[in-house]
């Protein structure tokens, strides 16, 4: 149980620091920017973040 909580607090310092640098963002957009940091947690490499947009892309123009 204890890791899960670490795991929980660690996705929200790592989405705290990540929002700071847009001082701020607009209250409607705000799950957009939080389902983005949850992207980047779960992909934390930037070779797979880039792998996968590669995927989406091809997807998208499929």
């Amino acid at each position: 149980k204890q890791n899960h909580i670490n795991g929980i607090e660690n996705f929200w310092n790592q989405a705290k620091r990540h929002l700071r640098k847009f001082n701020g963002v607009p209250k409607g957009h705000f799950p957009l920017f939080l389902k983005e940091c949850e992207w980047r947690f779960n992909n934390p490499k930037p070779q797979d973040q880039l792998r996968h947009m590669k995927q989406l892309v091809k997807q998208y123009l499929a």
